[in-house]
């Protein structure tokens, strides 16, 4: 008998994104599974109920999608009362928060998925998701800024490109500075990692050097002792002045995100200028006093913008690569028609929430 993947409808603020596409609803079947997904959850991604059963899929209720799938598969964290005990889940699922609401089901998060890992590549939603992120941001600052991106010749003269600093060279990063290259900006990267500093350059942008170096574990920058983020933060207030618009995309993973748009820099930039802040939300982000979802304005005029989810505001491209990377794992996880989850295998072990109650 098949394993039945539930996918609801997102119910997030603002969310758009489905975790199953019709073109993947094939990919599964192939794989020995059926689908089923609530009615209506891939329309805000342009995805009719009418595609996915062409592709063989089934729709039902919410209710029915919680109660018959042996796996449900979803974008951000469902509601966990909705949840039975056995059942697994996979998605983004923020197991640094109230995991115990997690306990009694076999919960896979990819924030733990192994990403750097080769084999692990195809299955990364948080980097296709970057991709989507940093593509996005790029876009509507340019669409925010009241100027142009890039050099203009008109009969009223030469107007300069606009100048734009990136922080952070990770994947969101490094698709934000090529984006903005390609819309025609004078573009800088930076980050306080020597090899994320590479990257950027490699992009053909400039690169920012302010003399901190902090190489973590896993891809991600470390904390930086109280020392650091104070030269930091000063070198950065100096810089950030000369820029049209900046876009901060630095996390840590289970951390409050570094701040590194003190307010003295936003005080210290022309009236105009755009700040997207990519790690905002709840629990602050890289800029003083960005809201976690929308726009604000400082007192001398600079627009900043709170955009902790982006992909979610281009939900057919970010659903697609989803899909994908969901169908990935699941056909990694699979072993003739059954869900194999072995505690010893480095990515099963990164996605695991609660290893030890979950896999006997």
């Amino acid at each position: 008998m098949s394993l039945l993947i539930g996918c609801p409808r997102e119910t997030g603020w603002h969310e758009n994104r489905v975790a199953v596409t019709p073109d993947v609803v094939g990919r599964l079947g192939r794989a020995g599974f059926e689908v089923v997904l609530e009615a209506g959850a891939g329309t805000a991604a342009g995805f009719p109920d009418e595609a996915y059963v062409v592709a063989g899929a089934r729709i039902a209720e919410r209710s029915d999608v919680f109660a018959q799938a042996d796996i449900l598969v979803v974008v951000q964290r469902p509601d966990c009362r909705r949840l039975r005990p056995g059942q697994i889940v996979i998605g983004l699922l923020r197991p640094y928060d109230a995991p115990e609401e997690l306990a009694g089901v076999t919960a896979l998060s990819f924030e733990g998925l192994p990403r750097t890992l080769s084999r692990a590549q195809s299955m990364d939603v948080l980097t296709s998701q970057a991709n989507v992120a940093g593509y996005k941001a790029a876009v509507l600052a340019a669409d925010t800024f009241g100027g142009f991106f890039p050099m203009m010749m008109t009969a009223a003269g030469t107007v300069r490109p606009a100048k734009v600093l990136v922080l952070g060279g990770g994947v969101a990063g490094l698709q934000a500075i090529g984006t903005a290259r390609r819309l025609g900006a004078l573009v800088t990267g930076y980050d306080v990692r020597a090899a994320a500093r590479a990257d950027i350059a490699s992009t053909g942008a400039a690169v920012l050097d302010l003399g901190v170096d902090a190489e973590g574990e896993g891809g991600y920058a470390r904390t930086l002792t109280a020392d650091e983020q104070a030269a930091q933060q000063r070198a950065l207030v100096d810089a950030i002045r000369d820029f049209d618009v900046v876009i901060t995309t630095a996390q840590v993973p289970g951390h409050r995100p570094p701040e590194l748009v003190p307010a003295a820099a936003l005080a210290a930039m022309a009236p105009g200028s755009v700040v997207v802040d990519l790690a905002a939300g709840p629990l602050g982000g890289n800029v003083a006093g960005s809201p976690a979802d929308g726009r604000t304005e400082t007192e001398n005029g600079v627009v900043v913008l709170g955009a902790g989810n982006l992909p979610a505001q281009l939900p057919r491209a970010a659903s697609h690569a989803w899909a994908r990377n969901l169908a990935s794992v699941l056909e990694y996880l699979t072993q003739d028609g059954s869900v194999v989850l072995d505690p010893d295998d480095e990515i099963t072990a990164g996605l695991l929430v609660h290893p030890k109650e979950t896999v006997s």
